[in-house]
C-alpha cells in the first residue's frame, strides 16, 4: 500500500511554511516535491491538492497540537494574584516534551509558556482549513495507517536528526544544510534539485517531517507513556534512538 506523506514546518506566516511531499510503499520511502509557501498559491490549496483520495495520506506537522494537562488543571479556576498549585514544567511542559528530553537529550520549546503557542494554534487552524476543503475527518493517527483515510500526526525534526546521531548548527547556514541533505539522501530518495533545501531552513524542515513519517510508518517511533494523556496533550512522533 502506497502512503502520501506530506510534510509540513509550520509557522503563523504562510511564506515561512514549508511543504514537502512524500511517498511510503514497501519499505521505499521517496520525496516528490519540496515547495514554501507564496502568495501565488496558498497553503490549504497546495496540500489538499497533495491529499490522495481513496488512498492512505499522512500529514506530519512540525508544531505542537495540543497543550499540557497541568496548564487547564492550573487556569481552570485561578484568579489574578493567586497562588498556583501546579508544579512548572508540568504547568508549561507536555509529557511527550519530557519523554524526548529523556530518551534523545533534546527539549522542544514549551508550548505552555513560548511563542511556539502561536505556531500552535496556527498549524489547528490549518487542520481545521483542511478538513473544510477536503471534507476529510482528518484525526490524529496513533498507529501506522491502514485503509484509505487521511490523518496528522505531530513531528519535530530536531528531535528527529538527534535520534539518528545528527548533530549540527542551525546557525552554521549553509553548511549546516548540505550535511543534513547528505543525511537524507542516505535514508530517503529526493528529488533531483535540492536547491530549495539548501537555500531555505524550511523546505529542509518539511523534509525531515516526511522522513519523520515514514519512521511512524515503519513502527520505529518511540510510544506514548500514557495514551490518555497524550490524547488530550498531543504526542512528537520521534524515531527510537540509535
Amino acid at each position: 500500500m502506497t502512503v502520501t506523506i506530506i510534510g509540513i514546518d509550520c509557522a503563523t506566516q504562510d511564506k515561512k511554511i514549508g511543504l514537502a511531499l512524500g511517498y511510503f510503499d514497501d519499505d521505499e520511502a521517496q520525496i516528490e516535491q519540496v515547495t514554501v509557501g507564496s502568495m501565488e498559491a496558498s497553503i490549504v490549496e497546495t496540500v489538499a491538492q497533495w491529499i490522495v483520495r481513496r488512498s492512505s495520506t499522512l500529514i506530519a506537522l512540525d508544531a505542537p497540537l495540543g497543550w499540557p494537562v497541568g496548564l487547564d488543571q492550573a487556569l481552570h479556576s485561578h484568579e489574578a494574584g493567586a497562588p498556583i498549585q501546579v508544579e512548572r514544567n508540568k504547568m508549561f511542559r507536555r509529557l511527550t516534551d519530557r519523554v524526548i528530553k529523556r530518551e534523545i537529550d533534546k527539549l522542544p520549546l514549551d508550548v505552555g509558556a513560548s511563542p511556539i503557542a502561536r505556531t500552535a494554534h496556527a498549524a489547528l487552524q490549518l487542520l481545521q482549513q483542511l478538513r473544510v476543503r477536503t471534507g476529510e475527518a482528518i484525526p490524529l493517527a496513533w498507529q501506522p495507517l491502514v485503509g484509505s483515510n487521511t490523518y496528522a500526526i505531530e513531528v519535530y525534526p530536531a528531535a528527529t536528526l538527534a535520534a539518528y546521531g545528527i548533530k549540527v548548527k542551525r546557525k552554521d547556514g549553509h553548511i549546516a544544510r548540505q550535511a543534513i541533505l547528505r543525511f537524507l539522501q542516505k535514508q530517503i530518495s529526493l528529488p533531483h534539485d535540492t536547491t530549495l533545501m539548501e537555500s531555505n531552513d524550511d523546505a529542509l524542515d518539511a523534509a525531515i517531517c516526511v522522513l519523520a513519517g515514514v519512521d511512524f510508518m515503519r513502527g520505529e517511533v518511540i510510544e506514548p507513556t500514557d495514551i490518555q494523556v497524550a490524547k488530550k496533550e498531543g504526542w512528537i512522533w520521534v524515531r527510537k534512538p540509535n
